[in-house]
């Protein structure tokens, strides 16, 4: 839910009407105060995970790390540096006011072309809550990019949902917001890229497969089963190939 110091309807509005990076610039003061923050018991539940698997990385890579909601939790399960990469100045400038560590380094980047200098150093990549700003055409791109970021044998792990069935109400509720996305997006520019419906597990695992990633998905329990059994989250694990 919306708090009463979080944006008001006209501040979501013209973010709505702004690109992608202009849109969280403007955001982001207000931002962690939103239902779009990633919550902590979905980032304690990937930790947690993560840490009895894994064990403990070197270095950490959160990619679109926003205001940094994920870079505490990659602060406590790596031992050396972390970095945060984003689009928006104005998020990453949250960000290090959330995390005044100098193991923690923000960088401006967009992900489809991650910074350079960024090397093949990490061990452990993740993401949150990032994935609707990409269209089908750009994984290819974005997870090439992470590849190239980790050393042989890192992973990047991130979290997925079930598909949503169509009988249940939020099916008509992301459906409906992706359609309003799409009217938006054909008769205004410049375009604000935020889809729901466009990063299906089985075409993900395709996509990081042609990365040169190895792909194995885990339960995340913390979230409950659906009716047949198979979890409402999994976390997914993909290693780059030594």
């Amino acid at each position: 839910m919306f708090t009463s110091q979080g944006p008001t309807l006209r501040e979501l509005a013209v973010q709505a009407l702004s690109s992608v990076e202009r849109g969280y610039d403007l955001l982001a003061p207000t931002f962690d105060r939103t239902p779009f923050r990633t919550p902590d018991r979905m980032l304690d539940a990937v930790e947690e995970t993560l840490a009895d698997r894994e064990g403990s990385f070197d270095n950490g890579l959160d990619v679109c790390c926003g205001t940094g909601a994920g870079i505490g939790m990659l602060r406590r399960l790596c031992r050396g540096r972390v970095t945060g990469v984003d689009l928006s100045t104005g998020m990453l400038a949250e960000a290090a006011r959330a995390h005044p560590d100098p193991r923690v380094d923000l960088l401006r980047g967009d992900a489809r072309a991650l910074p350079a200098a960024l090397g093949d150093s990490y061990d452990l990549a993740v993401s949150f809550g990032a994935f609707g700003h990409f269209l089908p055409a750009e994984r290819p791109a974005l997870f090439s990019g992470i590849h190239g970021s980790l050393r042989p044998g890192g992973v990047f792990a991130f979290p997925i949902g079930a598909p949503i069935p169509p009988t249940h109400p939020a099916w008509w509720a992301v459906t409906g917001f992706d359609a309003a996305m799409r009217l938006r997006n054909a008769v205004w520019r410049p375009p604000f890229v935020m889809y729901y419906r466009t990063f299906p597990l089985g075409a993900v695992r395709t996509d990081l497969h042609k990365a040169g990633f190895t792909v194995e998905t885990v339960p995340l329990p913390h979230f409950g089963h659906r009716p047949n059994g198979t979890p409402h989250w999994r976390l997914v694990l993909a290693r780059r190939d030594k």
